[in-house]
């Protein structure tokens, strides 16, 4: 576990070498930043498997930074923590595979990429809120610059929306927390002093303040109705950001609620929790329904991407052991499934067909041209719809037995979240694959070829290449074996909820 912290120097080194061989040389900073996020994944992985069990966190460093506020550099982790640390290693590694192809100031690229998985990694292992700001900041700056510069329909715009949204949200958690601390005279940011300080508040202060905090938060998580900035943003960003945007950086608003606004004002979450409820709800609901009558293929993940993470918003907002720890399995489950997803969107099939729109991709038999696209989407999309299986179906029965156990007029209204789901995802898998069920109905000419999957036809498609093969298994390979085997995640999580900080809060349901 005490190496855990160099998930974050690796991806910060990495970063800057890039930058320099990128000058130089695109096949350099490429192999670097694989080699990058592979090295820090294995640091996760190793750590993973040495983890014991427990509640509480493990500190893993603790040094004096800022004394005059009692800021201090501190880094600790548990399951909940270690989870999306796996999470980000799995999803930084496909992310670089999936962007074997940048050419253009690719340094710069994979820079911003490695910075930005630095702050990732930062936010997920912070125990101190004053650092756990610094790097939620770090983690949102990149995004702009990768979006504007290498995005694609509408990327200032859509680049420009997620930074306000995002600063709108931090500037909110900012006066949320310092009130916090000026309030309750604390003398740390450290999480564990700010929740005894902000026990002694009002309830009214805890109100407004566990308010700011959650609602600063709950905005990157894709809260509705402040979710539009997520499908414009996943739409504009090249596909390497779109699958970190969805497979991590949401996340980033998710445990922020979880770690910080529900821990330090389990009285502000009682009185929200019905609010916090609804919305969650209305955020599966409308972004499934939205889903289900878009015409681009990317637009539809986008609002399936919403549409997921209010079953992650509606765990938490049911505040028992079972519930939040199926909002934290879905956290990764939908990081894997996502970012599986817009990968085949973005770089199996725009890429190569360089349209989104359904009603053309329907003209293609894109499920002979490129049968491992078709095949990777159809995988994903089962895992999307929360089929057996797949990492999709624990986290959301878990989810949905948990909320049961608080209100079952939530979870009946959340479960028909579900049935939109399985209809947007039939849809766009039959239009988008299996529109043409035969060669004539396609304009494109039909040639042999060898290579393309074994289909022995192409349709002047490049051939998958091994790079987005690798990411794609990769994928594949996580969310089948979590969905398989859920306790190996579970039994992380669930020790974790029953630390003091989160018993505060948490009311039933079972481990």
């Amino acid at each position: 576990m005490n190496a855990l912290p160099w998930t974050i120097y690796l991806s910060f080194a990495g970063a800057l070498l890039a930058l320099v061989a990128g000058a130089r040389s695109t096949t350099a900073a490429r192999w670097i930043a694989l080699a990058t996020v592979v090295a820090a994944g294995l640091v996760a992985l190793h750590a993973a498997r040495d983890f014991v069990p427990g509640p509480g966190v493990q500190t893993l460093t603790n040094i004096g930074w800022i004394s005059e506020m009692g800021i201090r550099y501190h880094l600790a982790a548990d399951g909940i923590s270690l989870t999306l640390v796996v999470l980000t290693g799995l999803a930084a590694t496909a992310g670089i595979l999936f962007s074997w192809n940048i050419e253009e100031r690719a340094g710069e690229f994979f820079a911003l990429f490695l910075t930005l998985i630095g702050g990732v990694y930062g936010v997920f292992l912070s125990a101190d809120a004053f650092v756990f700001f610094v790097f939620y900041e770090i983690a949102i700056v990149p995004k702009y610059f990768l979006i504007a510069k290498w995005g694609s329909t509408n990327r200032e715009y859509g680049a420009m929306k997620l930074v306000l949204y995002s600063f709108g949200g931090s500037a909110l958690v900012l006066a949320g927390l310092l009130w916090a601390y000026a309030a309750g005279g604390a003398h740390s940011f450290a999480l564990g002093d700010l929740a005894a300080t902000a026990a002694h508040l009002s309830r009214g202060e805890q109100h407004a303040m566990f308010a700011l905090v959650f609602l600063g938060f709950a905005i990157l998580a894709g809260l509705f109705p402040f979710h539009t900035w997520a499908p414009t943003g996943h739409v504009a960003a090249p596909t390497a950001a779109s699958m970190l945007l969805a497979g991590v950086v949401m996340k980033l608003g998710a445990y922020g609620c979880l770690r910080i606004a529900m821990p330090l004002f389990p009285a502000g979450l009682a009185f929200w929790q019905p609010a916090i409820a609804w919305l969650a709800i209305a955020g599966i609901i409308y972004a499934g329904l939205v889903a289900l009558v878009q015409e681009d293929f990317k637009f539809v993940i986008g609002y399936s991407s919403v549409s997921h993470m209010g079953f992650v918003l509606l765990g938490l907002a049911a505040a028992n052991s079972q519930a939040v720890s199926g909002a934290v399995l879905q956290m990764f489950s939908h990081g894997i499934i996502a970012g599986l997803l817009f990968a085949v969107v973005g770089r199996m099939v725009y890429d190569r067909t360089h349209t989104r729109r359904l009603e053309e991709l329907r003209r293609l038999p894109l499920h002979r041209a490129m049968p491992f696209a078709a095949l990777t989407f159809v995988l994903g999309g089962l895992a999307s719809m929360g089929m057996p299986g797949f990492s999709g179906f624990p986290a959301e029965l878990t989810i949905l037995i948990g909320t049961w156990k608080t209100s079952p007029l939530w979870a009946t209204f959340a479960a028909a979240g579900v049935l939109v789901a399985a209809a947007f995802t039939l849809r766009v898998i039959q239009v988008s694959f299996f529109g043409a069920t035969d060669a004539a109905d396609s304009p494109a000419r039909t040639v042999r070829s060898p290579g393309d999957g074994g289909s022995g036809t192409h349709h002047g498609f490049a051939p998958i290449t091994w790079a987005e093969r690798a990411g794609a298994m990769l994928l594949i390979a996580a969310t089948v074996y979590i969905g398989l085997k859920p306790d190996v995640l579970l039994n992380w999580i669930g020790p974790a909820l029953q630390s003091p900080a989160f018993q505060a809060v948490l009311k039933g349901g079972g481990p």
